[in-house]
């Protein structure tokens, strides 16, 4: 466990995260990421990387590699095309849970090229996605992918367990990573005076408002694109004020050691 002992909430708003934009990215970033680098935001807790993308049809990021990172990506609205050198292949769409284990190295690509998998030749609908990177429990693991549909329990509205490798969240998670102190849990929030989800406690937490408004008990309204890390904290009730989707990081350990 974390050696910290004084609780700590730092809202972060949507509009002052580092931007990357080109003809066809327009890329937010709630860390330091490639050119954009700020010494006192470099992580929290085992996250490094909160990336929200919007990427337009046929464009997307050619062949790169990753080493040693957990990469869950999180579809919001559209369809990106995964390819990676371990001969993985799919789409990602909203409700579907993946994992890309960069482990010893690997090669990926990631485009909005659905309308190459369709007869209909008149796809034009960007990809609304956030893409989220974990440290492992070690470095040199073997690469692997992983994804599960889910949709049908994102529609019940409570904290729905994504990607874990958390003992206790062994049996109900979607997908597995390799660290064992970092679990993300995802909630879509009806607009309705009861639809509220209280976060789980940990020595830190990442809560990201990737859709509409809400309010955190202690905290406020957030919007979309706000974000609120909290150290030696947790329990507090998520409200919908819209319709609203929520992605929470549970991390019993930080980046550098306990």
């Amino acid at each position: 466990m974390s050696t910290l002992t004084t609780p700590h909430i730092d809202v972060h708003r949507g509009g002052d995260r580092m931007k990357t934009r080109v003809a066809w990215l327009d890329s937010k970033h709630s860390f330091s990421f490639g050119e954009h680098y700020d010494p006192d935001n470099t992580h929290h807790g085992l996250l490094l990387v909160n990336n929200e993308d919007i990427v337009l049809p046929g464009e997307g990021f050619d062949t790169h590699p990753h080493r040693d990172m957990e990469i869950v990506t999180w579809v919001l609205s559209g369809s990106l095309v995964h390819q990676d050198s371990l001969g993985h292949a799919g789409v990602i769409y909203p409700g579907l849970a993946q994992r890309m284990s960069a482990g010893t190295g690997i090669l990926h690509s990631e485009k909005n090229d659905s309308w190459r998998l369709s007869a209909d030749p008149a796809h034009d609908e960007p990809v609304h996605f956030v893409q989220m990177w974990v440290v492992p429990d070690e470095p040199g693991l073997d690469p692997g992918y992983q994804q599960l549909e889910i949709d049908e329990e994102l529609a019940g509205g409570g904290l729905v367990t994504v990607a874990s490798g958390l003992p206790q969240y062994r049996d109900r998670t979607a997908i597995a990573i390799a660290s064992s102190h970092s679990a993300m849990h995802v909630a879509r929030l009806p607009e309705q005076q009861t639809s509220e989800v209280r976060l789980p406690e940990a020595p830190y937490l990442h809560v990201f408002v990737a859709r509409g408004e809400v309010d955190m008990e202690g905290v406020g309204t957030l919007y979309e694109g706000d974000a609120v890390r909290l150290t030696r904290s947790g329990g507090q009730r998520v409200t919908a004020n819209t319709p609203a989707e929520i992605l929470v990081w549970e991390m019993h350990a930080r980046l550098g050691g306990q």
